[in-house]
């Protein structure tokens, strides 16, 4: 308990930059299990720059993702390749200016399909036509390149079997000095259907537990839990401040500028186990950057 109560003060001090806002037209992250139903729901949340309303969506089916239904949504024309089949285009069109979507007014346009049974990522392209212009979702980054897309396409990680469907961004950890026994690492976690971090372990710790820290009393406390909930498609925090994932026992020193490795692991609702392994950047106090808007691990 000691070398918990050593820490806080630099957990309590530490702040996180918010992540950028970034709006267009994607799936939900974490991805879904090779060989699963899925069904790909595409959020729109505003018209194309300069518009009213968007009049109509067309979305790019890749090979490997095998179509069973295109949802129809009401006051909306539909056309879709048949059930059974791969690629194509799946177009909603609004049938009148009333039925239009309009504004920053939230939509959801779902193609249900089965996932192809190799893990990888597929690109969705996306056309949104709006009442005035129309944008092309359809930016696909080039291997190795980070950078931010301005019109990405939606993307989708397609995953092994035992790897959890849950997305994370910006995970980071804390730099250390020599001799000192523990540290936090910090990220964002979402789930689209929902699960619980139960576990945590890295090669760098002899130990590593979730933990929360709140006022009791008017007094910061700091515990471990059992169990962090992750509701379905809500965005987690673990923040200094609040939830983290404390490393105690440290093996070495962990300088600024390195990554260690992190296995997250997960339950889900009926109780299944899967696991998320990532690399963590070790950065100094007071140096936590803003996580990029769409970063996927």
């Amino acid at each position: 308990m000691n070398r918990i109560s050593l820490s806080l003060p630099l957990l309590a001090c530490l702040c996180l930059a918010a992540p950028a806002a970034f709006s267009h037209v994607g799936l939900p992250a974490g991805g879904a299990p090779a060989g699963s139903s899925y069904d790909a729901t595409f959020t729109v949340g505003h018209a194309c720059e300069g518009a009213q309303a968007t009049t109509a969506l067309a979305v790019q089916l890749p090979a490997g993702f095998r179509i069973t239904e295109a949802v129809p949504r009401a006051g909306w024309t539909l056309t879709a390749p048949p059930a059974g089949s791969q690629g194509g285009e799946v177009r909603w069109t609004a049938a009148s200016a009333a039925s239009a979507l309009r504004g920053h007014d939230k939509g959801a346009f779902t193609v249900r399909g089965v996932l192809p049974a190799t893990p990888g990522v597929l690109y969705l392209p996306v056309h949104q036509v709006c009442d005035v212009g129309e944008v092309r979702w359809d930016q696909v980054p080039a291997a190795g390149d980070g950078a931010r897309l301005a019109q990405p396409a939606a993307r989708l990680e397609v995953l092994a079997p035992g790897s959890a469907a849950v997305d994370v961004k910006d995970p980071w950890v804390r730099a250390t000095v020599a001799g000192q026994g523990g540290t936090g690492a910090f990220m964002t976690l979402q789930a689209p259907a929902g699960a619980r971090l139960v576990g945590v372990s890295t090669p760098v710790a002899g130990v590593a537990e979730v933990h929360e820290m709140k006022m009791e009393g008017g007094t910061m406390r700091m515990r471990a839990i059992t169990a962090l909930e992750l509701p379905p498609g809500q965005s987690v925090p673990l923040a200094p401040g609040g939830y983290h994932v404390m490393l105690m026992d440290l093996k070495e020193p962990l300088a600024a500028g390195r990554s260690i490795p992190l296995t997250l692991r997960f339950e889900d609702a009926a109780g299944a186990r899967s696991e998320r392994t990532l690399q963590a950047e070790v950065r100094q106090a007071g140096a936590a950057k803003a996580a990029p808007a769409h970063h996927h691990h």
